[in-house]
């Protein structure tokens, strides 16, 4: 069913710590390709991948720029230690509610830009925020934009959360909607058929109400063998509140791509207590027939 927001959506790209970045970007700001953090010609340097912290600081058999003490990002080039040019997480939304009595918007939960026009998020939504690095303060990396239409998934069962998956369309008078910025970039798309081996590790972040800042941590791929009915069946669904609709974004051939959209959890972070994802390989078809058949003018 095909509905109207009315509200403003205002587009925050949420950014966490640099000393959590594992990106894939390899190009410095000057356009040089950065070496890897094993090769011989970094083993003398401060930063390489023999230190013994080399692993908590995202240092190893890879030339992807990192940030070691929050400086700012970097990488080794022809011997030189050179500036990368990168943002956390620039696919990250917050969505807000506005309360028209209280005159304030509400943090309600995440999602991921996709296109320039096009949010996804989980189907529990009721309008978005993209943009920020902390939830209550303006930066100039906003942009700010009206919704002009969204569609919750045919299929979406309220109290399974089977089809937890919802498509946003910005508004626009100009044919694009968020621009290209260090801070403001779409997240990519999978193929319908990917399948990524079981416990690759993939990154999540979560702007949720209670946290000031965007979060953002590590996550496995549980085995397709363990996320069948039986094993899940009969927990409550207790999604951390304003997480859902937040990205899992996994690395497959050197890019971060959106494997999953964050939709529900038995607790919070507890232990073999996996956290629950729309897996976004099921719905391509139904994002791109949307996207197909309401044309950005």
């Amino acid at each position: 069913q095909l509905n109207t927001l009315t509200g403003l959506i205002l587009i925050h790209f949420l950014c966490g710590s640099g000393q959590n970045y594992r990106g894939t970007k390899s190009v410095t700001k000057s356009g040089s390709r950065c070496l890897s953090w094993d090769s011989p010609a970094v083993k003398r340097k401060l930063n390489n991948a023999w230190r013994s912290d080399a692993l908590e600081l995202g240092l190893g058999s890879h030339s992807f720029c990192r940030d070691q003490n929050n400086s700012g990002f970097n990488c080794i080039s022809s011997s030189q230690e050179s500036r990368c040019d990168i943002t956390d997480q620039p696919w990250q939304a917050a969505i807000n509610v506005y309360q028209p009595r209280r005159r304030q918007h509400f943090h309600r939960c995440g999602g991921v830009l996709i296109d320039s026009c096009w949010v996804l998020s989980a189907a529990t939504l009721l309008e978005v925020i993209l943009g920020r690095t902390f939830r209550k303060q303006n930066s100039s990396s906003e942009q700010i934009f009206k919704v002009e239409k969204y569609w919750i998934h045919e299929k979406f069962d309220n109290e399974t959360f089977d089809n937890d998956i919802a498509l946003l369309k910005l508004k626009t008078d100009v044919g694009i909607c968020a621009v290209n910025s260090p801070e403001v970039l779409p997240a990519c798309l999978p193929e319908p058929g990917l399948v990524l081996p079981s416990w690759t590790e993939c990154e999540i972040s979560v702007s949720a109400e209670y946290s000031e800042r965007v979060k953002r941590g590590y996550v496995r791929l549980w085995p397709n063998e363990r996320c069948v009915p039986e094993v899940l069946s009969g927990r409550p669904i207790t999604p951390q509140h304003g997480d859902s609709g937040g990205p899992l974004v996994c690395r497959n051939n050197d890019r971060m791509t959106l494997m999953g959209v964050i939709s529900w959890g038995d607790g919070c972070g507890q232990r073999d207590k996996p956290g629950v994802y729309t897996r976004v390989t099921n719905y391509i078809s139904w994002i791109n027939g949307k996207i197909k058949a309401n044309p950005v003018l």
